[in-house]
């Protein structure tokens, strides 16, 4: 799953990417609210996290807009100012949620995964095509009720093939959704990590999910094109 950070104190937002990351979380930087509208408008994302009192445009006036263009995306406020009357603003705006700084990472971290449970008990708990499940909060896969041990990089990977299941994905929109690099840096690094999957997925099933499209990219179906 992919998480928005919008923070524009360096050091915090280096604190929190590191953890959100080793807890398994894709994580992008923005310094500023416009670099994080930006990007937000870029990229998908499962939730965002934001200070209020930020650069160029403020997370005050950030919400409203992440809010129109995403209604049910969950959205954490962070801020050092404590009054009650902000807080009440914050969620009155449209945050989902609101802490205070400073905050311990453990408290932070339990937060962010009550949104995203509520956000996919509104949706879909498990992603799933044919046999094979993946379950993003507990991440688990699962093909025929066999377990799959996978790397962080590899659930990404997969968890981004399923949430676009039956449809083409270039390399160029696996790696900046994946990697959240450009195409150059990673010529060859997508395929073989496609490898890594099938040989995961796929190896000893007569159904191969994971499917080359020649020239263009892959496609996660539940049967042959």
């Amino acid at each position: 799953m992919k998480i928005l950070v919008i923070e524009d104190e360096s050091k915090v937002a280096n604190f929190v990417k590191k953890g959100l990351e080793q807890s398994g979380f894709e994580v992008d930087i923005a310094a500023d609210g416009e670099e994080g509208f930006d990007k937000f408008r870029a990229c998908e994302y499962d939730l965002v996290l934001l200070d209020l009192m930020l650069p160029k445009i403020t997370g005050w006036e950030l919400i409203p807009l992440l809010r129109k263009r995403k209604p049910t995306l969950p959205i954490i406020a962070v801020t050092a100012k404590t009054a009650v009357e902000d807080r009440v603003q914050g969620l009155n705006l449209g945050c989902d949620d609101y802490l205070v700084k400073p905050f311990s990472f453990s408290e932070l971290l339990a937060r962010i995964q009550v949104q995203l449970r509520r956000g996919i008990t509104l949706g879909t708990a498990e992603l799933r095509v044919a046999d094979l499940v993946l379950d993003p909060l507990k991440r688990k896969v699962s093909r025929a009720g066999k377990s799959i041990d996978l790397s962080n990089k590899e659930f990404a990977l997969l968890e981004y093939l399923l949430r676009n299941k039956d449809e083409i994905v270039t390399r160029n929109m696996i790696v900046e959704n994946v990697w959240d690099s450009s195409f150059d840096n990673f010529t060859n690094v997508v395929d073989v990590y496609i490898n890594y999957l099938r040989n995961k997925v796929d190896r000893g099933y007569d159904q191969q999910l994971i499917q080359t499209v020649r020239g263009v990219g892959y496609a996660l179906r539940s049967t042959p094109s």
